[in-house]
């Protein structure tokens, strides 16, 4: 039997109440926190098909926040220093190109 399984969106609020949409792509543990990588979700037109996306667009990146624990209730934060961004962000393309790595050895 064969199981489908689409990917995971995540709605995120912003402080001036906006919400996004964003697609989960990876999650690590990195010093007893969780990160989470993911990337704004594609719209789709009329027919459901996938808009075109620009990848250089500063609105279309890879989106890297935190769970943090508040009033006993997990949320998603921002990151605390450009220090821990790109440490956290490192991992991440570590461990992406270690997939494709994989992949291509199979």
């Amino acid at each position: 039997m064969e199981e489908n399984f689409g990917p995971d969106f995540i709605t995120v609020t912003d402080e001036d109440g906006n919400d996004f949409e964003l697609e989960l792509v990876d999650t690590l543990e990195h010093e007893g926190v969780t990160y989470y990588a993911m990337f704004p979700a594609v719209e789709e037109d009329e027919s459901g098909q996938p808009k075109d996306v620009d990848a250089d667009d500063e609105e279309y990146g890879l989106v890297i926040m935190k769970a943090i624990v508040e009033n006993g209730e997990e949320l998603l934060s921002t990151l605390d220093s450009d220090e821990e961004l790109d440490t956290v962000y490192e991992l991440f393309m570590e461990r992406f190109f270690q997939d494709d790595e994989e992949e291509a050895d199979s």
